[in-house]
């Protein structure tokens, strides 16, 4: 009963995960094709990276509904690898989202040019190649395997506990650092503009109005602390608990991280659309003239269409691309 429930759990939160995030890089493909803007990729990138989370815990949804399961190591090694390393794309596709919302408050005037499609698909590229090298590191370095007797996949299970602490300090440790420091810059940046702005406003020459940078750089501010919040809080947990069981292995029960800790984790891929959908305006709007265009068009098959005319499907006005990122 415990493995089913289990399983059902990972079941709803992978059917979440992939629905919330594909919902999310339609509206993002919607807002690029009609403003070109570069920097939504890696908002894009980081709604197909949590897609790929959703997708490699069906299989572990699988493996929960096929008790007994007795797998092969190399079956649970390659399996776990898709799933650290979809992870692990997530973790800095978050990084990359914070890097283009500092760089946007820290170098308004050259963003476009420094943010060109070649320097984001190239840092794309190397995105996908680092986290493909951290899943697949015990792939590469045999000595991270853990053989053992096993009745499905799970991480420690597969991994030795010192491929934990590595993922930790070369991924999870750099991200959160990176987080932390980009985050204080903004408020150095932000300080420095309301001093700016009481200074005019003390010589009376400030309106009723903030300044529209002062306004897009709270935006901004507030995108990049929800991140970092959510992300804390989702992996942090899981990462000090791995550590704990890497150096005590009495003190926390591995069950313990695998079944609750790690399910914290993986939440953090469905705070990710939910976040940019209520924060951000233009993703909003997009989302909701989708459902109002399914929604006529399900109206239409079922020969109702003449009694709900085209109410709500009205093309969205373009945006600039700052905007849209704020």
């Amino acid at each position: 009963m415990a493995i089913s429930a289990f399983g059902l759990i990972l079941a709803v939160l992978a059917s979440l995960i992939i629905t919330a995030n594909v919902l999310v890089a339609i509206a993002l493909l919607r807002l690029i094709q009609k403003n070109s803007c570069n920097g939504l990729y890696f908002v894009l990138n980081l709604a197909v990276a949590d897609s790929m989370v959703g997708f490699t815990v069906v299989g572990l949804v699988m493996d929960e509904f096929s008790q007994p399961f007795y797998p092969t190591q190399t079956f649970c090694v390659l399996r776990m690898a898709f799933v650290t390393s979809s992870s692990a794309a997530s973790i800095l596709s978050l990084t990359l989202v914070a890097c283009d919302r500092h760089l946007a408050i820290r170098q308004p005037f050259h963003y476009f040019r420094l943010v060109t499609g070649l320097r984001v698909g190239v840092r794309l590229v190397g995105l996908w190649l680092f986290a493909a090298i951290i899943g697949f590191l015990p792939v590469l370095a045999p000595s991270f395997q853990q053989i053992s007797a096993r009745d499905k996949c799970t991480f420690f299970g597969v991994f030795q506990p010192s491929y934990m602490l590595t993922v930790f300090c070369v991924g999870f440790f750099p991200a959160l650092f990176l987080f932390v420091y980009l985050y204080c810059d903004m408020l150095k940046i932000a300080a420095v503009h309301v001093q700016h702005i009481r200074e005019v406003e003390h010589a009376g020459l400030a309106g009723g109005c903030p300044p529209p940078r002062a306004t897009s750089d709270v935006k901004a501010m507030r995108t990049v602390a929800m991140l970092t919040g959510c992300f804390t809080l989702s992996w942090l947990p899981f990462f000090i608990a791995s550590i704990v069981q890497t150096m005590c292995p009495e003190c926390v029960p591995y069950k313990v991280i695998e079944n609750y800790l790690w399910l914290l984790g993986l939440g953090n891929s469905l705070l990710n659309p939910l976040l940019y959908s209520f924060w951000q305006k233009d993703v909003r709007l997009q989302l909701s003239q989708l459902a109002a265009s399914v929604k006529r068009r399900v109206l239409l098959r079922l020969g109702n269409g003449s009694d709900f005319p085209s109410r709500g499907t009205k093309s969205l006005p373009t945006v600039s691309c700052l905007r849209l990122q704020d």
